[in-house]
């Protein structure tokens, strides 16, 4: 995960001056992601002035208490509501396909996989504006 937001973080055009990261345990993940980063030979920031770390909707009711008014995008200046989960709403449906296609070979597998998001997202295409 390090790899991943700092690699993000690097990415972009023009200077940034903070940067949300939404991610599921951030609570956990930011205590020590500036130490790992400055012990770390290959990890890097570029010049912000501030992280600002919060756990999606969708994780932070599992989350304890205090999680919520310190890691909540209801509580962050500046920030919308959205749906940054995507994937995790389309479980229920992936799961009526996984009881078939765990039996098939990695490959197959992962054709009918992505045929089921495929059709998925066909249908919200065609569906949108209703």
């Amino acid at each position: 995960m390090d790899y991943s937001i700092c690699n993000a973080l690097e990415y972009h055009t023009e200077p940034m001056n903070s940067a949300l990261i939404i991610y599921d345990v951030a609570c956990q993940w930011s205590i020590n992601f500036h130490q790992c980063v400055q012990d770390s030979d290959f990890l890097s920031l570029p010049e912000l002035t501030h992280l600002i770390p919060v756990v999606g909707k969708f994780h932070l009711a599992a989350h304890v208490p205090s999680c919520f008014a310190r890691f909540s995008l209801n509580f962050v200046q500046g920030t919308g509501q959205l749906d940054g989960e995507i994937l995790e709403t389309l479980w229920s449906e992936f799961n009526k396909v996984s009881s078939s296609a765990g039996s098939m070979s990695k490959a197959h597998r992962a054709e009918v996989y992505d045929d089921h998001m495929r059709d998925s997202n066909w249908k919200k295409l065609v569906g949108m504006g209703k």
